[in-house]
């Protein structure tokens, strides 16, 4: 009787120990999740599970299958699940060993949705032991979500997004050029030369700064004299120098004779090599690539010469149709158009915009900070110059800067109608699909408008929406904005947040919020009670935010964190 008391005793703790009841109640200190309170980064959710099974845990006969579930109010994301086995499962999953136990590591992602920023993480927990599947209690591991990356859709709000600029130039360099040519060995300027169409053109630029000297203004007239690379070094430098004095003094009889006061600076080259060259390379001589390599190989001036008048075969050609050309005098009229000051535009625009230039009406706009005036300035130039798509890109920035998103959207679609490829309208219509979440729109315009002034601040605030924030602060560097604040605190570069939180000269609720975050991750409680007070008193809508925002966890059950939320 004994004897079988003792064996029913034990069959039933074998019977025990093969179900083993300890997988029956997993514990959250057997997980670690890193960070320990989920983060958003970009548009996801990463984290990792370092987990691990204790010494006689794990059943030799079961499989466990764990998945990772975020929950959150109205729904919950299930990340991708892992299994082991245990010792004595034919199987293709991982070995736990019984005796041993043994640790692991899974990595987790979700695709955020805002409903996440106050969720939970668990793990849930399925055995399956031959035909048996049994589902124990799941375990909550981590809290989620920091969502400070998020408010990327609110600082490209005051991002300085992308104006159409104008082109006007007060003063513009003008240059007007003429050739005088001489035959072989002589200096002499002739008077068919003085004549050409070149000359008379010349001479009709002059007269023209001469009488309109309102807004005309001579800087001087350039001689550079040339002899051609034939002949003798010393030969060819006394020809040059005696062209270039003969022109010169031509060229003082013009201003004379134009009543100019000017200054006439001259040079000369004894053997114009550099212009041998350029005819040559754009002649159909057919050994020109030969001549090209001696001029190369050669550095002497004779040498080459000598080298060129060897290949027989062309230098007729050269003689006839090269060397002539490179014996002349150029002459440069340079003189500046005075444009109009700023009060003569003003004065034009009121009595008649029409005569002012696209350049002129467009420079116009930054003349004054009255909205109204400028977005008369605008219209008009769209009424003047239809075609054009600067003014309406820049009643979309206007329309924009005030929050009127829906305007801003109709403009910049119909800049880009004018102008499909206008860097600045991509720039725009990037910020717009960012305003939205729309990362991947924002991506494709914003490659278009890389060439954009204000490109490089667009890319920086998409590579923060898409969580590379090395690169956003980078960009970003020296940029005085919520954006560049925003990227520098998610690169954890907080004392250049600091540096840059002190530059700023207009904050904004939103400055001031993230001034609170800053002051949160770096255990300054000052800043998180100053940046929050400002905040909620400019934006009171961000008090129930901060309330729920994990940034601040710790300060939730402090009367005056809570005073300031009120």
């Amino acid at each position: 009787m004994l004897k079988k008391l003792f064996l029913l005793l034990l069959v039933a703790v074998v019977m025990l120990s093969s179900c083993s009841s300890k997988m029956k109640s997993m514990k959250a200190e057997y997980f670690t999740v890193t960070p320990g309170v989920l983060e958003v980064v970009g548009s996801e959710i990463p984290a990792t599970i370092d987990g691990r099974f204790p010494a006689k845990f794990f059943n030799k006969k079961s499989v466990l299958t764990i998945t990772p579930v975020l929950k959150y109010e109205g729904g919950e994301a299930i990340s991708e699940p892992v299994t082991f086995q245990g010792e004595n499962v034919r199987g293709n999953d991982r070995t736990i060993s019984y005796d041993n136990g043994g640790s692991f590591k899974m990595k987790i992602l979700y695709d955020y949705i805002p409903e996440m920023e106050d969720a939970e993480l668990y793990l849930r927990f399925v055995i399956n032991k031959g035909n048996k599947r049994t589902e124990i209690p799941e375990v909550k591991v981590a809290d989620g979500c920091i969502a400070t990356s998020q408010l990327y859709r609110q600082t490209v709000a005051t991002a300085n997004i992308a104006i159409g600029e104008d082109a006007f130039q007060r003063v513009i360099k003008q240059a007007k050029e003429a050739n005088i040519m001489f035959l072989i060995q002589q200096t002499n300027l002739r008077t068919s030369e003085l004549n050409t169409t070149e000359m008379k053109e010349f001479r009709a630029a002059l007269k023209d700064v001469a009488t309109d000297y309102e807004n005309k203004v001579l800087d001087e007239i350039k001689v550079s004299a040339y002899a051609s690379p034939d002949g003798g070094v010393m030969l060819n430098d006394g020809i040059a120098v005696v062209r270039e004095m003969n022109t010169a003094k031509q060229m003082k009889k013009e201003l004379k004779d134009a009543k100019l006061d000017g200054y006439v600076d001259s040079e000369y080259t004894a053997e114009d090599w550099e212009g041998f060259k350029e005819l040559i390379s754009q002649s159909n001589l057919p050994d020109k690539e030969l001549i090209l390599r001696l001029l190369s190989m050669y550095n002497d001036p004779e040498e080459r010469e000598q080298q060129i008048k060897n290949i027989s075969s062309v230098y007729a050609e050269l003689a006839d149709e090269i060397l002539p050309k490179l014996r002349r005098a150029r002459v440069t009229l340079n003189y500046q158009i005075i444009g109009r000051s700023d009060d003569q535009i003003k004065e034009q625009y009121a009595e008649n915009p029409a005569e002012l230039s696209l350049e002129e009406i467009l420079y116009s706009s930054i003349l004054t900070e009255n909205e109204a005036e400028q977005t008369d300035i605008f219209n008009t130039a769209i009424k003047l110059y239809p075609n054009d798509y600067r003014a309406y890109n820049n009643l979309g920035v206007m329309a924009y800067n005030r929050g009127d998103y829906g305007t801003a959207a109709s403009y910049f679609s119909k800049a880009e109608s004018v102008a499909k490829a206008a860097p600045e309208v991509m720039v725009n219509l990037g910020y717009l699909e960012l305003l939205e979440g729309n990362v991947s729109e924002a991506e494709s315009y914003m490659a278009k408008g890389a060439d954009a002034k204000a490109g490089d601040e667009a890319l920086g605030n998409l590579y923060i929406a898409q969580g590379e924030y090395g690169r956003a602060a980078a960009l970003l560097k020296g940029s005085k904005t919520n954006s560049a604040l925003l990227a520098q605190v998610l690169n954890k570069n907080y004392v250049a947040a600091r540096e840059t939180l002190e530059e700023m000269e207009n904050p904004d609720a939103m400055t001031y919020y993230i001034k609170a975050v800053l002051g949160a991750r770096t255990s300054n409680v000052a800043f998180v009670y100053d940046g929050l007070k400002k905040a909620v008193e400019l934006d009171p809508s961000l008090a129930k935010k901060a309330m729920g925002d994990l940034e601040f966890a710790k300060y939730v059950n402090d009367s005056t964190f809570c005073n300031i939320l009120k």
